[in-house]
């Protein structure tokens, strides 16, 4: 079990309970899933997608799966069925093991860094972080990185409210900006 499941079981969920005065363990909100989303757009070289891949399978341990257009926009230059961009998907052990690196190894390592934004959540209990440069990741060799990638992290969780989620996010580790 990755340590900050265990902190979630044995700190986290207690706490909140008590603190919010929930009558049941599950209606504490929880961690559902993590989502990496990679837009590489449409005017990209092929040994992009191939090296964006490989750069998400280390940084999450899974391969991503590529995401193609839905329908045709021609002032993009966009066709039905072209690849725009790459997904991940993480649930159990491997969200926890990613949010873990993400709090304690990841973000301490951005430039400048004085916090995430409190503005990334959308009303529905869910997180939004956008990452401009996937050079923060350890797993990454930075001489093998020729093109910039960015990602978006989504963190999804069963709150109903943004305070909710918020606070289950601080409770992870997460640093909030003041």
């Amino acid at each position: 079990m990755p340590d900050i499941k265990k902190l979630y079981k044995e700190k986290i969920l207690p706490e909140m309970k008590a603190s919010r005065k929930y009558e049941n363990d599950l209606q504490v909100p929880r961690l559902k899933k993590i989502v990496l989303n990679c837009g590489l757009g449409t005017k990209h070289e092929k040994d992009t997608v191939n090296e964006a891949k490989e750069h998400i399978a280390a940084v999450t341990g899974q391969a991503p799966v590529r995401t193609k257009s839905s329908k045709n926009i021609s002032n993009f230059k966009l066709r039905k069925g072209m690849q725009v961009g790459l997904m991940v998907t993480l649930r159990g052990a491997k969200m926890f093991d990613f949010l873990d690196r993400l709090v304690h190894n990841y973000l301490p390592r951005v430039r400048d860094f004085r916090g995430i934004p409190k503005k990334g959540f959308d009303g529905k209990g869910n997180y939004n972080l956008g990452i401009q440069d996937v050079s923060i990741f350890t797993e990454i060799d930075l001489d093998k990185l020729k093109h910039p990638i960015g990602l978006n992290i989504t963190m999804v969780t069963s709150a109903k409210t943004d305070e909710e989620a918020r606070e289950l996010l601080q409770r992870f580790g997460m640093p909030f900006a003041n």
